[in-house]
């Protein structure tokens, strides 16, 4: 049981009133989490609907699927930082309310998206809503609960992204076999409608005493890098050519401005990203691990749902609850994570988990059409128990490594990374899949008419969608097409394995062992010593 003491003990700022309902703002904390993380979830499973022509989907292509989802992780990405610092400025409650309205808004457009472009600006107005839910959430929850609570409450946090990602998949796969491929995003209204009553009867409101100006330009500059830069590598993968004028030109300038967005940072007197934590080589450790791991996991997972649906011939209910095995992982193990990190040290848990999961991203190599399906099902719930020992340590190094009233920094700078991570994971390993799957396909697609060539080659499921308005003629695309995929995901099983295993060395040597705990003795006079 917690005494005022303790709270004292843990830092100001904790109400007793507010205390005393913690768990239950956790929950709803939680619950905005969930719809901010089940968009993605549910997308994942949607994109094959959507891939399909219309009137059953969009007609997207890859290249279009791919937009739509990093148009919401790089807008996302791109305004976290201000949406931290708007938060620690006027608010964490106001700032979520807001976000959840917006997103909620952008939801209800996007099921209505009438082609693939529409969609994907409606679900960068959903980004800009998730922008300010996010960090919020962290924030908040950093200033409810005492110091030495903080690693149990953040483990459960982040198995509620486990808990988001067993319902998304699930709920898309029901709502895809019953109604049209819109409901997929139609069904976060109620969910925001839920959450905006709770939020309003129990969060408190918080901020920064001393915050900081905003930082239009630093935006502007972070966003037009970041999209320059993926959008030079999409289109890469697109025309299967790394080496072409206008991808190398347009990456160049995502590096320049990007660049230039860091030096502009590191002058100015209120900026948006304070470089100066970075100082601290275990708050770049964590950081650089989490990007890392997003970067392998977002980008192997995107070839997930084509191996299960289009290799394999699941329904998008069906691959959905292929799925559960990762969530119940992070679900079981994430808030449990923190009593491996008290008994080895937060180098020794996430190592393993990154080795772990590293492991489980190779297995995938050895994928083929027959596989037994319950080794997918073991590989998926490992690299969920991987995840689950990657985040809670790492979530909670960044956390601490800041001051309380900079919750709102702390948490903005942890999601960017990770979307930025999965971002270009995305990005740069879906670009690996569509150019080796291109290069596999290409000898097969001469005997189609020359203004179908290139469409057949952007994907498997364009590749199946020809071959199936050709009839008895177009079957012997099928296995060839299985065939070039499968090799295409084991080329970037293996792209994923070497990039966590990056993340494993770059935690070996900068993350810390065990830490010894505080005397209590200690901790008084430090406390004493601040008062005076």
């Amino acid at each position: 049981m917690t005494t005022p003491a303790d709270r004292e003990r843990s830092g100001p700022g904790v109400p007793e009133a507010v205390h005393r309902r913690r768990w239950a703002i956790l929950g709803v904390l939680m619950l905005s989490l969930l719809i901010v993380v089940l968009d993605n979830s549910i997308l994942n499973v949607a994109i094959k609907t959507i891939s399909t022509p219309a009137p059953t989907g969009l007609g997207a292509t890859q290249s279009e699927l791919e937009w739509a989802i990093n148009a919401y992780t790089l807008v996302f990405a791109g305004l976290l930082f201000t949406a931290g610092l708007v938060g620690d400025r006027i608010g964490r409650k106001k700032v979520l309310l807001g976000g959840l309205v917006v997103f909620g808004v952008g939801s209800a457009l996007a099921a209505e998206s009438g082609s693939p472009g529409q969609l994907i600006a409606y679900r960068a107005l959903m980004a800009l809503g998730a922008a300010f839910v996010m960090p919020a959430t962290l924030a908040v929850l950093m200033n409810v609960f005492e110091r030495h609570e903080q690693p149990k409450a953040i483990g459960i946090w982040a198995g509620g992204v486990g808990l988001a990602i067993a319902i998304g998949p699930i709920t898309g796969g029901l709502l895809l076999d019953h109604f049209w491929w819109g409901s997929v995003f139609l069904v976060n209204v109620p969910i925001v409608i839920l959450a905006l009553a709770l939020m309003v009867w129990l969060v408190p409101d918080s901020r920064d005493p001393r915050p900081g100006r905003l930082d239009p330009i630093g935006v502007v500059l972070s966003v037009i890098g970041l999209v320059l830069l993926v959008y030079g590598i999409i289109k890469g993968g697109e025309l299967a050519d790394f080496t072409d004028a206008k991808v190398l030109a347009t990456i160049a300038a995502g590096v320049v401005v990007l660049a230039a967005f860091v030096l502009f940072e590191k002058r100015s007197d209120h900026p948006s990203l304070d470089v100066s934590y970075f100082k601290n080589k275990v708050f770049s450790a964590a950081m650089t691990a989490i990007a890392l791991v997003f970067f392998a996991l977002m980008g192997v997972t995107f070839f997930g749902v084509f191996y299960t649906q289009s290799v394999r011939g699941y329904s998008p209910l069906e691959s959905g609850l292929l799925m559960l095995p990762l969530a119940a992982a992070q679900m079981i193990f994430a808030p449990r994570a923190r009593l491996l990190v008290d008994r080895f040290g937060n180098k020794a848990t996430t190592t393993a988990g990154l080795v772990l999961l590293a492991g489980m991203l190779a297995a995938f190599a050895g994928f083929e059409a027959d596989t037994p399906i319950w080794m997918l099902e073991v590989v998926f719930f490992l690299m969920g128990t991987g995840m689950a020992h990657i985040m809670t340590p790492t979530s909670v190094v960044i956390m601490q490594a800041l001051p309380r009233e900079k919750a709102g920094s702390a948490s903005a700078l942890s999601n960017t990374f990770r979307q930025v991570g999965g971002a270009l994971g995305i990005a740069v390993l879906g670009s690996v899949l569509s150019t080796a799957y291109r290069n596999g396909i290409e000898d097969k697609l001469r005997m189609l008419p020359a203004g179908l060539r290139d469409t057949a080659g952007e994907s498997i499921e364009a590749t199946l969608g020809i071959a199936a308005r050709l009839g008895p003629r177009g079957q012997a695309l099928v296995t060839p097409a299985h065939d070039a995929f499968l090799h295409a995901m084991h080329v970037t099983a293996l792209c994923g394995t070497a990039v966590a295993l990056v993340g494993a060395v770059v935690v070996v040597l900068f993350l810390p062992g065990r830490a010894a705990a505080p005397h209590r003795d200690e901790e008084e006079q430090e406390l004493v010593a601040a008062a005076e």
